[in-house]
């Protein structure tokens, strides 16, 4: 019984991870100059705004690991592939 409570505790710490996680791609893309998007090659600030403002609905609708594993992949993509290429072109530090 303890094992049981001890797996809901970490799947509660991953999936509150996840949605923190979230919160911050969403602010960070919120941010940015519009411009910069295009200026990458990547989808536009609207986009990557719903993108990620579905993937924090889901998750906080859900609320189990399905929906939190919809906006790491969301976010994920947004802070490995996109930020990075933001903050390039707008020539801030990362």
């Amino acid at each position: 019984m303890q094992l049981a409570n001890l797996a809901g505790v970490i799947v509660f710490v991953l999936v509150a991870a996840v949605f923190f996680v979230g919160v911050y791609a969403l602010v960070h893309a919120a941010m940015q100059r519009p411009d910069a998007y295009t200026a990458t090659g990547k989808l536009t600030k609207p986009v990557w705004l719903a993108i990620l403002g579905v993937g924090l609905l889901l998750s906080l609708l859900l609320r189990d690991v399905f929906g939190a594993a919809i906006l790491a992949c969301a976010a994920g993509v947004y802070l490995i592939d996109v930020r990075p290429k933001l903050l390039e072109i707008q020539g801030k530090s990362r």
